[in-house]
């Protein structure tokens, strides 16, 4: 049988996960673990409601440090650490939006939104 939180449970593990990486980065990769982009996490982190982290980021577009096809993301802490792995990227759909997946060396990529859901 599944375990079944409640949505202030969920609300405060949220809360937490967010207070961890706030400060921290979001890395996009490719498939093979190459970095393309990154992300600075705001100070705060973000915002919680309910089961839901929605990340703020320092800027919403970055230049490309890579190039190759985003595959997936990851959180870092402020210390450096991925503590936060195996997130979707795409361009809809995902827990993380681009603009574009298809990524070259010192393009723009915009980031439409991130989100994390408690399971």
């Amino acid at each position: 049988m599944a375990v079944t939180y409640n949505t202030a449970v969920k609300t405060a593990r949220m809360t937490a996960t967010r207070d961890y990486f706030a400060n921290g980065t979001l890395e996009i990769l490719t498939s093979a673990d190459a970095v393309l982009a990154t992300f600075g996490l705001d100070t705060d982190g973000g915002d919680i409601s309910g089961a839901v982290w929605t990340l703020v980021f320092d800027a919403a577009t970055v230049a490309a440090s890579g190039s190759g096809t985003a595959a997936k993301a990851q959180i870092k802490t402020s210390g450096g650490s991925a503590h936060l792995t195996g997130l979707t990227v795409g361009t809809s759909a995902a827990d993380i939006i681009l603009d574009n997946t298809n990524i070259a060396t010192g393009q723009d990529v915009t980031l439409s939104s991130a989100t994390i859901t408690h399971a």
